[in-house]
C-alpha cells in the first residue's frame, strides 16, 4: 500500500473514519486499544508480491476474529483467475463461519494482472460474490457503466481505492462512485500516500 510505518502513519486517521478494514497483525499492534471504530478482518492470506497473488488460503479463523472482536470478516476472490475455485472456496469458508457467529462477511474482487477492470467483468464479479453470499462486497470504480454494476449487486457496494492516484483525482473518483450507487469508500494508497493524510482523509469522508 506504499505504507512504511503502520504505527506512525495509521493512529492519526482513526477520528477520521468509520471503519478500518486491516489484518490481525496490523489491528495489534497499530491500532491502540481503546479505539472503538469496526474493524474489517482480513482473514485471507498466502500469497506476496513476489508470488501469484491469488494463491490464498484462509489465515485466520472465526475465533480468533471474535476474540479481536471483528465487526465483518473478509477474502479477497480472484473471479476468472487460475485461482477461482480456491479463493471462492476460501469466502464461502468464511461466509459459513461468519454466519454461525453473527459476523457479517465482505467480498473483495480481486483483479488480477491479466483482467479488464470494466463494468462486465466487475458487475459479473460482484453479483457471484453477492449470491454465494457476501453480506457486502468491495470492487474498483469504473467508467462507464459503474451504476450498472452497482444495480446488478444485490448487496452495497464499496468502491476500493486502486493505484495511487493524484489527490484532486482520488476525490473525484470517490465523489462519483457514490453519486452512482457505492455506499462507501476503502482507501488505502490514496490516504497513505498523500502529501498530509489526515487532511486527504477528511477530504475523502466529505465527499463521500
Amino acid at each position: 500500500t506504499g505504507i512504511e510505518r503502520m504505527d506512525i502513519v495509521v493512529p492519526p486517521l482513526i477520528p477520521h473514519v468509520d471503519c478500518l478494514m486491516c489484518t490481525r497483525g496490523a489491528l495489534r499492534t497499530c491500532v491502540p486499544p481503546e479505539s472503538n471504530k469496526p474493524v474489517v478482518l482480513r482473514c485471507s492470506t498466502g500469497a506476496t508480491v513476489l508470488k501469484e497473488l491469488g494463491d490464498e488460503v484462509i489465515g485466520v479463523d472465526i475465533e480468533d476474529a471474535i476474540r479481536l472482536n471483528a465487526a465483518a470478516i473478509t477474502a479477497q476472490v480472484y473471479v476468472g483467475g487460475i485461482h477461482e475455485k480456491e479463493t471462492l472456496a476460501n469466502l464461502s469458508q468464511l461466509i459459513n463461519a461468519g454466519n454461525r457467529y453473527g459476523i457479517a462477511s465482505l467480498g473483495v474482487t480481486a483483479v488480477g494482472r491479466e483482467m479488464v477492470r470494466d463494468s462486465r467483468y466487475l458487475g459479473l464479479a460482484c453479483r457471484v460474490l453477492a449470491e454465494i453470499g457476501a453480506h457486502f462486497v468491495k470492487t474498483y470504480y469504473c467508467e462507464p457503466g459503474f451504476e450498472e454494476v452497482v444495480a446488478g449487486c444485490p448487496v452495497p457496494v464499496v468502491i476500493a481505492g486502486g493505484k495511487k492516484l493524484p489527490e484532486l483525482d482520488a476525490l473525484k473518483m470517490a465523489y462519483k462512485a457514490i453519486s452512482q450507487g457505492a455506499v462507501g469508500v476503502d482507501m488505502g494508497r490514496n490516504i497513505f500516500g498523500a502529501d498530509d493524510p489526515v487532511a486527504m482523509v477528511r477530504a475523502v469522508r466529505t465527499v463521500s
